[in-house]
């Protein structure tokens, strides 16, 4: 059997597909893969770092607001599309599935062509742009939360889960804090600015550190080229981390976070507590209030967020343990943890229509 799987330009659309991967290269070892991502994107080393092979294609996408890029991603759309068939015919997959990323949509298009059926995931509570335009070209659907039912066709939908990568189901706090050298006598606060990292966050780490240490020691990701210049003790500053990050989240005590589903997912299955500073006016922003509707996380909203606003939230988790601890177990409930065997088991059936 070969599988095809498409994501990129971010890390969110990959780690599902990755999860996938890994449990169907376990129960089915003859099984081939291919990826196709972007050029310019992160995920080429992240696929890679699986073993399995990639390819990179001509990406574009299609903003909701004027870009002058809106003129020439058309086209850089249409030429994937073209690179797409040619990889299908030789590689010759008997399924395909996406993540919910840009990089898809010329992927779902060229399958469709070449009628081999095609599973698209959604992870995130509001349909993307990329999911619309590929939901009809697609045989199955599946999804993380049940809020995206109501997004697609329901004879084809299913609620399994966000597919979370096997490496985040066991988690050994001790591990994490020998491999970034933390202390054992103070809680560890782990700051994610997403898949790309986040300048916004990165400005605020930087007013609030010297108050955040007085009470905790830090993991701070900043995204690749946004490296801060910025040195203390308890501090510790990455632009980037792969198979680590697992030990990052499992040494941390609390997280702060954008709202990505790839990452919230992982910290459902870890069941961390948690305050999301959304990406304002995205779909971020209905992640997260899905996770406060459901006393998962902390919101805070960024057009109104400073140092101060910042370290008090934190300063309260820490301190008001009962607080932390009622995050913790609401978001492990929020939900399913079988996402990868599930989305797994319906694509394999896909695949031998």
């Amino acid at each position: 059997m070969k599988i095809l799987f498409s994501g990129g330009g971010t890390m969110g659309s990959v780690s599902p597909l990755i999860a996938v991967y890994e449990k169907i290269k376990k129960d089915n070892p003859q099984t081939e893969f291919l990826f196709i991502g972007s050029e310019s994107g992160p995920e080429k080393k992240a696929v890679e770092s699986y073993k399995i092979p990639f390819k990179k294609i001509s990406s574009g996408k299609l903003r909701r607001y004027f870009s002058w890029d809106n003129f020439v991603d058309p086209f850089k759309i249409i030429w994937g599309f073209f690179q797409v068939i040619l990889i299908i015919i030789k590689f010759k997959p008997n399924v395909v599935m996406i993540a919910g990323s840009f990089i898809g949509v010329p992927v779902a298009w060229a399958a469709y062509l070449l009628r081999v059926p095609v599973l698209i995931h959604q992870q995130d509570i509001i349909a993307g742009l990329a999911n619309k335009m590929m939901a009809n070209f697609s045989k199955k659907i599946t999804i993380s939360y049940e809020p995206s039912l109501n997004d697609f066709s329901s004879a084809k939908t299913i609620l399994t889960g966000n597919p979370v990568r096997e490496e985040f189901y066991v988690c050994h706090p001790k591990k994490g804090r020998d491999v970034f050298g933390l202390k054992e006598d103070l809680p560890v606060l782990l700051i994610l600015g997403g898949g790309t990292g986040s300048q916004v966050l990165n400005e605020l780490v930087e007013k609030s550190l010297n108050d955040l240490l007085q009470f905790c020691q830090i993991i701070h990701i900043t995204g690749r080229d946004k490296k801060i210049n910025l040195q203390a003790e308890n501090y510790h500053q990455f632009e980037f981390l792969t198979h680590e990050m697992t030990d990052a989240i499992c040494a941390a005590d609390l997280v702060v976070t954008r709202a990505g589903m790839s990452t919230l997912s992982e910290l459902v299955i870890l069941a961390k507590s948690t305050i999301i500073i959304p990406l304002p006016e995205s779909h971020q922003e209905y992640n997260a209030a899905y996770f406060q509707k459901n006393n998962a996380a902390i919101v805070l909203s960024q057009p109104s967020l400073n140092s101060e606003t910042l370290i008090s939230a934190v300063r309260e988790l820490f301190f008001e343990k009962y607080k932390k601890d009622n995050l913790s177990r609401n978001i492990s409930k929020i939900m399913d943890f079988y996402g990868a065997q599930k989305v797994a088991k319906e694509l394999l059936a896909l695949a031998k229509k």
